[in-house]
């Protein structure tokens, strides 16, 4: 069992979200801690210049919002942390500096571009320092 599990949730996956949001709580040692954690993307500045200024502060306004009333409906306490930047990169960082050990993230079925798992799950797993649970689903 674990004691701090970090749960990448894709806003564009919420669906995927609540099933590896479940699965940590299965998962989950007394008295430990759940981190919803969503990372939004940098956007490049050649396409920051046609976007609005306030475009990530909004997405990860959106980002508390929807993680929030996930966690509200399935009950399962969690905290909620959104960060930016390459999604991979971000979901380790956040998982060193608060002391995780394990990092749950759902993958998709792949196709040519990234056969075994998707891009970012496939990064997380090579890199992370604890354990990754890769949660491949139909959905």
């Amino acid at each position: 069992m674990y004691r701090k599990i970090i749960v990448a949730i894709a806003l564009g996956g919420i669906d995927k979200g609540e099933i590896i949001l479940r699965k940590a709580a299965s998962l989950l040692d007394e008295g430990g801690e759940i981190v919803a954690l969503n990372v939004i993307e940098d956007v490049p500045t050649y396409v920051a210049v046609e976007l609005p200024a306030n475009i990530v502060e909004d997405a990860m306004k959106e980002g508390r919002d929807k993680l929030g009333a996930l966690v509200a409906r399935t009950g399962i306490p969690a905290t909620i942390e959104i960060r930016n930047g390459p999604p991979a990169k971000a979901i380790i960082s956040t998982a060193e500096s608060l002391g995780a050990d394990l990092i749950i993230v759902a993958s998709h079925i792949p196709d040519f571009s990234n056969y075994f798992i998707g891009a970012t799950a496939d990064r997380v797993v090579r890199h992370a320092k604890c354990s990754v649970l890769v949660d491949r689903q139909k959905v």
